[in-house]
């Protein structure tokens, strides 16, 4: 697969996002996950995501239980700063963000143990907290780089002003977004333009849409799917209108819908490295697959026109979540 720029890191040019193999997306097969992670660095996947809540807790044991043969080739990122209930197993267990300094460090240790490593690769902020200042939390965050716990540092869902103000505590070496092609605020509210100007990587997760630009998305008991604005039935109509087009130029090329919308992220930057998430393996081939499939001009015109902001129906997240988004 084709390789890209982390920072320091030389990655594969499509990671894996792990949330969907320990939560939110129905039924989870601990074993099944496994053999999925393993097909993953088969096909030369190097860039696996997760974070603390995520489980809570269940899917870095099992990254550090899945990955540690191959350990050594790998580029693991985890993320911290969320308050939750760790007795429940889907998103009802956010309560809040916790961005102190005592929290990044505490967790940062947590998640060594549970991921069996002794450094973390990329440590993120998974949302900014309003109550403790940016350069409070990276300070903590660069004191466990300077410590030899974490190799570098990143943010998540953070503002294009909250990135230049952390990058100039310590280097930032990625931000991680929401962006696809029905998800594309970063191209207008100055963060991507902000990533690129301080030589910040720029990760996408989502970027199929939570698996609605697949144009075969099914939805089981306990989906958190169900929730999102966008996946409202009137929305989800109209919606499935706009997947069409992507379905047509998908069959013009021999691929498949979920190639295209990858092929689409690709094609905005070598500085992009997307984290599709797959529980099946199928879906992970398909998915690494896009790294070959070439979008012409016409063809991205097309999509970006089809999926320009206002016509995609529904907001990305319910009230809560959306407020603690880019702030």
């Amino acid at each position: 697969m084709e390789q890209r720029k982390l920072g320091k890191f030389t990655v594969s040019a499509i990671g894996l996002g792990c949330m969907g193999l320990s939560q939110a997306y129905g039924v989870q097969d601990e074993e099944a996950s496994i053999r999925t992670l393993h097909r993953a660095v088969e096909l030369g996947v190097t860039f696996f995501d997760t974070a603390e809540v995520y489980g809570p807790h269940r899917n870095e044991r099992l990254l550090g239980r899945a990955l540690k043969p191959h350990r050594d080739r790998l580029v693991i990122a985890t993320k911290f700063g969320f308050t939750y209930n760790p007795a429940r197993r889907d998103f009802g267990e956010i309560t809040g963000t916790d961005g102190s300094p005592a929290n990044a460090r505490r967790v940062a240790e947590a998640s060594l143990k549970r991921l069996d490593t002794d450094v973390i690769d990329l440590y993120y902020l998974h949302r900014a907290d309003p109550a403790v200042p940016i350069e409070e939390t990276v300070g903590a965050m660069a004191d466990l780089v300077a410590e030899g716990k974490v190799r570098a540092i990143g943010l998540s869902e953070v503002s294009a002003d909250t990135l230049r103000r952390a990058h100039a505590v310590h280097p930032i070496t990625a931000l991680q977004s929401e962006y696809s092609l029905w998800t594309r605020d970063v191209e207008t509210n100055g963060v991507l333009a902000a990533c690129r100007d301080l030589g910040v990587s720029f990760v996408p997760f989502s970027p199929l849409g939570r698996g609605f630009l697949t144009g075969q998305v099914t939805m089981g008991e306990g989906d958190f799917r169900e929730s999102l604005p966008r996946f409202q039935p009137k929305n989800a109509e109209a919606n499935r209108k706009l997947v069409a087009v992507i379905e047509q130029i998908a069959t013009a090329k021999g691929a498949t819908a979920a190639q295209v919308a990858l092929a689409w992220v690709l094609a905005q930057g070598a500085d992009i490295i997307p984290i599709p998430g797959a529980k099946k393996i199928p879906h992970l081939e398909q998915n690494v697959a896009a790294a070959g499939v070439t979008l012409d001009q016409a063809d991205l015109a097309l999509l970006d026109q089809t999926f320009a902001p206002e016509h995609v129906a529904g907001g990305r997240y319910p009230e809560q979540f959306e407020a603690m988004a880019q702030r």
